[in-house]
């Protein structure tokens, strides 16, 4: 079979991985930066496209090549290209998975320090509003800088992305201080943000509801341990898809590829 797996998650290396793994099967996968396209070819993907894709030439490439499978495998905050895959899976009636990890287990955790926010505009304008001292550590990506320093200053302002040009050309249009930037490679252990909160002298961490793969749970481990608040903003819910369609493991996607095959 042919598949078409929109990534640049871990979640998507593990699918390309176990696909290639238990199906004959070739994958074309896409990504919106060279990093994560290197990823998914070291996974295993056939090919794989490094840039943002509009609808149009999604449509154009499963047309075209004739692809049999739409996986969505974006990150859960990734809500733009999530309904854009789901209404061209509509479109073309063709089989659609979206593979959503699922949210974490907070039931055994301290999340006293928590802070629940809908948006990133709502986590920007709380720091404003009520926490105004210290430093911030933002660790939800380079896309999500902006909302903040709308309301932040950037002499407080500390975000942890992945030392891209598209990153850091962000944090060049908007004055961040490039020695505020700190390096990412994956998610760090509890040891790493307690380090980093300590280095920083952190008073505040941004993170989202990302799920145990995102490091949530180190995250939150961490500021419980030195005291500071955490401002979490909850996972969009996506109306457009039908919740058959949803995924959250890898015996789950398994089931899926055979009912279509």
């Amino acid at each position: 079979m042919k598949i078409i797996l929109l990534g640049g998650t871990k979640d998507s290396i593990n699918i390309i991985e176990f696909i290639k793994n238990n199906y004959d099967a070739y994958i074309l996968t896409t990504t919106t930066t060279e990093y994560g396209a290197r990823l998914a070819r070291e996974g295993g993907s056939d090919d794989t496209i490094a840039r943002p894709l509009p609808k149009e030439e999604i449509i154009e490439i499963i047309k075209s090549q004739e692809f049999d499978v739409l996986i969505d495998a974006t990150h859960p905050f990734a809500e733009h290209i999530t309904q854009t895959s789901a209404s061209i899976a509509k479109e073309l009636k063709m089989p659609y998975v979206r593979f959503e990890r699922p949210t974490t287990n907070l039931e055994n955790i301290d999340t006293s320090h928590i802070h629940y926010v809908k948006s990133f505009e709502d986590a920007g304008k709380l720091i404003a509003d009520e926490f105004n001292q210290g430093n911030v550590l933002h660790f939800a990506g380079a896309n999500t800088m902006t909302d903040i320093v709308k309301y932040v200053p950037t002499e407080r302002f500390y975000p942890r992305i992945l030392k891209v040009e598209s990153s850091l050309e962000k944090c060049d249009a908007l004055n961040i201080d490039p020695n505020h930037i700190i390096p990412m490679k994956g998610a760090a252990s509890l040891e790493e943000n307690i380090h980093l909160i300590e280095k920083y002298d952190a008073s505040i961490m941004i993170t989202k509801e990302s799920g145990e793969i995102g490091g949530v749970i180190e995250k939150i481990e961490a500021a419980n341990e030195k005291n500071i608040d955490i401002i979490m903003i909850q996972r969009p819910q996506i109306k457009e898809i039908n919740k058959n369609d949803i995924v959250s493991n890898l015996e789950e996607l398994d089931i899926k590829l055979k009912n279509f095959f």
